[in-house]
């Protein structure tokens, strides 16, 4: 799995030979830096860890500072690990958006959008109880019937209820790579991916 930390830049849309418009994302993918190589017989597993972006070192643990200056880097912001590396990298070596072709598929991790403390409409898609007639007082967006009577006396585990929204891990599988810009470090894939613009993301090719 050869893969790269990016940043997403916002969205656009490109037209293809056809004519038809197509949404894309822009990503600023590296350069990132070989940090350091895991192996089966020092780590118990293999892995590349890359690191992109930097920080100020006054902002840096001075572990990690010590970690960046083995590779002769100033310190950075992400680290990821990508196992399975398809081309063989050595420590130090820098690693650019040309790991990826035109045309190939990728998938896209990144952070989604944090909401807040949303209700079940919002969170759930629920309808709400129903029309404001009858007697129905403040009851369009309410939740409704949570549980049983007297029997199980309390409200399943699981229930779609109201809370947290949004703010989690999320993958897009099978992006398609529309155009690169090696010279910009420009990365557009079709489709949307997740988290807001200036996020970070780590884009992924599985062999």
């Amino acid at each position: 799995m050869s893969g790269i930390i990016g940043k997403k830049i916002g969205m656009t849309s490109v037209y293809d030979e056809n004519g038809k418009n197509i949404p894309c994302t822009v990503i600023e993918a590296g350069p990132c830096v070989v940090t350091q190589i895991k192996t089966m017989e020092k780590d118990g597993y293999s892995a590349v860890q890359l690191s992109y972006d930097d920080k100020s070192e006054k902002r840096t643990p001075k572990a990690l500072i010590g970690h960046f200056k083995k590779a002769g880097i100033t310190p950075k912001r992400k680290v990821v690990e990508f196992t399975r590396f398809e081309e063989r990298k050595e420590f130090g070596e820098v690693v650019k958006v040309d790991v990826f072709t035109e045309g190939e598929y990728v998938d896209v991790v990144g952070v989604s959008k944090g909401k807040g403390f949303q209700g079940v409409v919002k969170r759930h898609g629920f309808a709400g109880v129903g029309d404001a007639t009858h007697g129905q007082h403040n009851r369009l967006r309410a939740p409704g019937s949570l549980g049983a009577s007297s029997y199980p006396s309390r409200v399943f585990k699981g229930i779609r209820m109201a809370g947290q929204t949004g703010n989690h891990r999320v993958k897009i599988i099978n992006l398609q790579v529309v155009k690169i810009d090696a010279s910009r470090n420009l990365l557009v894939v079709k489709g949307a991916v997740p988290g807001p613009s200036g996020s970070y993301v780590i884009i992924e090719r599985w062999s």
